[in-house]
């Protein structure tokens, strides 16, 4: 009996691993504030090593929507690649205690240890990652089930696995497999140098592969190498039925098929901005996996959002569904 999925996921399984610390350590370190990082082998076992009071969360972009849509009730899944090592177990277990059914139990062979983003949050609530990759970015068309991503209502997909080629087949194989099940499916833009590096091959998946794409306003300006959002907005929503913009403090624009929406929202300080687009993600998506108007939508990923950047860590920490119901949205 295959098992049919509102939501799944396929992204990077990165364990984060969250410290606070103070802008004089980013310093001694030569941490760059505010940004990712790419990191080697050793650098990470150095920065690992060095972190006092370490958090251990499971992570990845895509990984935490589908843990927030899970949460909120959907039938989730997430596709991702650990190694059977001590963090490896620990990302598998936590996923499915949190409700998602990880599909691929950690891998016993692979060569290089289970993915790691080491996380340093700053007094202000800024957030400086530096991210070793590992095994998660050798994920490939083997890890993705065909019966999995065949009976997916929608799939959404991660833009750093762009960087491996063999990542880019699985993305394709999976789009176009949840597709021909009827399922749509999305992308998460992830990062403006993600787009730099695969303008191209972004594009033409967005064009010719999708139905939606969801984004902040750097990376849909990076999507055509502009600084004019709304220029930018017009020419991904030509190409793609559904663009989602998500603009900080001034709110998100839908745009879907040529009508517009924009949604406002409530200014916080953040705590920790450490996964406000990820729940944003799992709250729309949550809201278009239950038939949900675009708006509607929109609100529920405002408030997981919200949630989410009110205390340390990317994973909702509340029952956000009863905050969507206190807002009059289920």
């Amino acid at each position: 009996m295959t098992k049919t999925y509102h939501l799944v996921g396929i992204g990077n399984a990165v364990v984060d691993v969250i410290a606070q610390c103070e802008d004089s350590f980013l310093a001694e370190q030569g941490i760059e504030k505010g940004i990712m990082q790419l990191i080697e082998r050793d650098r990470c076992e150095d920065l690992y090593a060095a972190m006092g009071n370490r958090v251990l969360t499971p992570g990845g972009s895509v990984a935490n929507t589908i843990a927030g849509a899970g949460a909120l009730g959907l039938d989730a899944a997430f596709i991702g690649r650990v190694r059977d090592d001590a963090l490896g177990k620990f990302y598998a277990d936590a996923m499915n205690n949190e409700g998602v059914d990880f599909v691929n139990p950690p891998v016993t062979d692979g060569e290089l240890p289970t993915s790691r983003s080491m996380i340093f949050v700053s007094p202000d609530g800024e957030r400086s990652m530096n991210t070793y990759l590992g095994i998660s970015s050798e994920v490939s068309s083997a890890d993705v089930p065909q019966d999995v991503a065949g009976n997916a209502q929608i799939m959404f997909l991660e833009g750093y696995l762009f960087d491996k080629d063999k990542g880019k087949t699985a993305f394709l194989e999976a789009a176009r497999d949840c597709r021909e099940g009827g399922g749509k499916v999305g992308i998460s833009i992830s990062d403006p140098f993600c787009v730099e590096r695969h303008r191209a091959d972004f594009l033409n998946l967005i064009g010719n592969e999708l139905d939606f794409v969801i984004g902040n306003q750097d990376e849909i300006c990076a999507l055509f190498e502009t600084s004019d959002l709304e220029d930018a907005m017009a020419k991904t929503a030509a190409i793609c039925p559904l663009v989602v913009c998500t603009r900080s403090g001034d709110g998100v624009t839908v745009l879907n098929e040529g009508v517009r929406i924009d949604v406002p929202v409530e200014t916080i300080v953040p705590v920790d901005a450490t996964g406000a687009g990820d729940q944003f993600a799992a709250g729309f998506l949550f809201g278009m996996a239950t038939g949900r108007s675009m708006e509607i939508c929109a609100r529920m990923g405002c408030i997981c959002a919200g949630e989410v950047i009110r205390h340390i860590g990317p994973r909702p920490e509340t029952h956000v569904l009863h905050l969507l119901e206190e807002a009059g949205l289920v």
